[in-house]
């Protein structure tokens, strides 16, 4: 129990951390080159040199091209028609195609904002070569600032909510299996003829694990710190508190489910179900504002949902009370309705 308490948290921390990601890294990229002039490799040479690109090679022709995107060799494929650099040097106009793998839309958007941005500053090159006396600067000019995450780091926006994640489950499936247990093994009725309220029974079986839970957390938090470099900029003390409501709600939902049910492989799998869907609509991989309008309605009753929004906003915008308190309030409903359902579900017989 203590390895699945500690270790396995810490373990999936490091490696989610790093695993799950938002950046598109070596795009499998090719050309299909029918100028093969020195302005042509110019271009390619600026795809080879990004970071975001990896070259695999020069096609013949689009039946080749076609082939190596059918069978997954490649994402990318870059298009210089023929005459491309005569036409730069006599008109000053030239055209190139980028053809993209879009199987996956959100990456197929990352690839070609890319491969736009590639071409883009090669146009700009240009200007200032055939024109360098009458460049003065392109009309508008652009100094972007990033607030709250400056070297666009996913890891930053990431670890906050993977620590949500791993509180959450370790609390679900644990205070989940505790009752049922119980159950399995025959002690619950020993325990029921006991003068003990049931309120005091629940909270008794909510209690240890809302410590450990905590606990957990302050590990993940000190590992963000140390090994990720994850700022906390807002008050520990107040992250502290919220995280106890939240650890109320979704312990006293775990013992809601062990009430329900009457082994451990039930109460697992309906943990899992909830867990599912509860992450998967939290905002962690997926906005919210880009959801349908009625998986918004749904969100609004997902807890998960709002401890990876104000632990976001404590951790990495400094936040106080009073720029979340539309959440925590609902989470403290959430968490003595949860309670107290928790407590009314539970039947304690003589």
């Amino acid at each position: 129990m203590l390895q699945i308490i500690f270790i396995i948290p810490v373990a999936q921390l490091l490696i989610l951390a790093y695993a799950v990601t938002f950046e598109i890294k070596n795009v499998r990229f090719i050309t299909i080159d029918h100028d093969r002039s020195t302005h042509s490799k110019k271009l390619i040479n600026k795809f080879n040199g990004s970071a975001f690109f990896e070259y695999k090679g020069n096609a013949e022709n689009y039946e080749e091209a076609e082939e190596m995107i059918i069978s997954d060799k490649a994402d990318q494929v870059l298009v210089i028609e023929p005459g491309f650099g005569k036409k730069l040097n006599t008109e000053r106009t030239g055209s190139v195609q980028v053809i993209t793998n879009a199987i996956n839309g959100n990456a197929a958007s990352l690839m070609s904002a890319y491969a736009t941005s590639i071409i883009a500053d090669y146009n700009r090159e240009i200007i200032i070569e055939q024109n360098p006396v009458n460049f003065t600067g392109l009309p508008i000019d652009t100094k972007p600032s990033f607030w709250y995450n400056p070297e666009l780091d996913y890891i930053t926006y990431m670890v906050p909510g993977i620590l949500v994640l791993l509180v959450t489950i370790i609390g679900m499936f644990l205070s989940g299996m505790n009752l049922v247990k119980e159950k399995e093994i025959g002690t619950i009725e020993q325990i029921n003829v006991t003068p003990i309220k049931k309120y005091q029974f629940i909270a008794g079986k909510l209690i240890p694990f809302w410590v450990i839970a905590n606990i957990d957390l302050a590990f993940g938090l000190v590992i963000a710190k140390l090994v990720f470099n994850i700022p906390i900029i807002g008050s520990l003390p107040l992250l502290f508190f919220v995280a106890s409501i939240y650890l109320v709600v979704i312990l006293s939902f775990g013992l809601l489910i062990s009430t329900l049910t009457n082994t451990m492989q039930q109460s697992m799998f309906i943990s899992w179900f909830f867990l599912v869907i509860f992450i998967l609509m939290s905002g962690l991989f997926t906005p919210i504002e880009s959801m349908p309008q009625w998986a918004q309605m749904i969100d609004t009753i997902n807890p998960v949902a709002y401890f990876i929004k104000i632990n976001r906003m404590i951790m990495l915008k400094g936040s106080g009370f009073m720029d979340f308190q539309r959440e925590f309030w609902i989470l403290i409903v959430y968490a003595i309705g949860m309670f107290i359902f928790s407590t009314m579900r539970y039947r304690k017989t003589a």
